[in-house]
């Protein structure tokens, strides 16, 4: 036999299950519980539990996900459905629920709907159709109880079934306006989200409780509605033109999120105004390019990959039958200070 031949020969000979419960001197099925992460694995010791992943890591064991399906008449994929798969905040969502999900062995297929209500049911009956276990929704409202487990990130509704991580809005609201508020700022124009973003109307109700706590005067000269789905700056440079066109002083915006931040710092710059020397501006999510913008924008970070894990965390678990049920996840938001805002004294808008 050629050497190329023997070579290919031992390549292909993959390491069986048994072959590393042989190495343990364990049962195949409580290696493959463990290696599976199943709930029968919770019997197995920790210590049994590190030997068996020791082994397998020794021996290049990779398991044969077709053959585990059939074994056990599972697909291991889940489905998931975004608004838009290239934006900032969606792609950092799901790049939070892949990584999750490839350390579990579990696949993933993602749909974007853009809003279409027709094109999300027939995504949603196409992800049933190949054969996913569960599902995980992304700033997308659910209706009626979902035909598998769900869990919706920003999804706001209290259907029966679904499993809610959001972010605690009243607590981003409270951090962004008090450190406005501390640096001095009175005047403040505020931006509603589009009725597109599922987040929107809970924000803006969060933002009024706050800023009446705070003693903030909402004037409705300083308030704009954002219009329509962006996932670009443009979102949130008109909305800036109209405040400026009202000729209302203000000395502190803020944004509905950090992509419209982005598109006012722009229109205010355009309009011969300093960020922050006559304005300051506050977003909400903390995109990667937040810390890369000029100036760099102070906003409140949604901790976008842990929000993504535990969405992938809890729809395991309620695979698994290890969920205690929840109808809310609450995420705890951070005000990240940037160079976007500055004390009032040095504004003269």
């Amino acid at each position: 036999m050629h050497g190329g031949a023997a070579a290919a020969e031992s390549t292909s000979k993959a390491v069986t299950l048994k072959a590393v419960a042989a190495r343990v001197g364990l049962t195949a099925g409580t290696v493959s519980a463990v290696l599976n992460n199943s709930a029968a694995a919770r019997s197995v010791p920790e210590h049994t539990k590190k030997r068996i992943v020791a082994a397998a890591r020794a021996l290049d064991y990779r398991p044969n996900h077709f053959a585990r399906s059939l074994r056990v008449r599972r697909t291991f994929t889940i489905g998931v459905i975004a608004v838009e798969i290239g934006d900032a905040y969606g792609s950092m969502l799901i790049s939070g629920i892949e990584q999750y999900l490839r350390k579990n062995n579990f696949f993933f297929l993602t749909v974007a709907h853009r809003h279409d209500k027709k094109l999300l049911e027939t995504y949603s009956q196409l992800l049933i159709q190949r054969g996913v276990e569960g599902i995980i929704s992304i700033d997308t409202q659910i209706g009626d109880a979902p035909r598998l487990p769900t869990v919706a990130i920003a999804g706001h509704g209290h259907t029966e079934g679904v499993t809610n991580v959001v972010l605690d809005q009243r607590r981003a609201a409270e951090l962004a306006l008090r450190h406005l508020v501390e640096l001095g700022h009175r005047e403040i124009a505020f931006m509603r989200g589009s009725t597109y973003s599922s987040d929107a109307e809970s924000r803006w109700k969060a933002v009024c409780e706050v800023a009446r706590d705070l003693g903030l005067k909402m004037r409705p000269e300083l308030i704009v509605q954002l219009e329509g789905f962006d996932p670009t700056p443009q979102l949130g440079y008109p909305p800036t033109r109209k405040l400026l066109a009202q000729k209302r002083p203000f000395t502190a915006l803020f944004a509905y999120n950090d992509i419209s931040a982005i598109g006012a710092i722009h229109a205010l710059q355009e309009s011969g105004l300093r960020v922050p020397e006559d304005v300051s501006v506050v977003g909400m999510d903390d995109i990667e390019i937040a810390v890369h913008y000029t100036p760099s924008l102070s906003t409140v970070r949604q901790p976008l990959l842990k929000m993504g894990e535990t969405a992938a965390r809890t729809l395991i678990e309620k695979l698994e039958g290890t969920e205690k049920h929840e109808q809310e996840i609450f995420i705890e938001p951070e005000l990240v200070v940037r160079k976007s805002t500055a004390p009032v004294k040095l504004a003269s808008c």
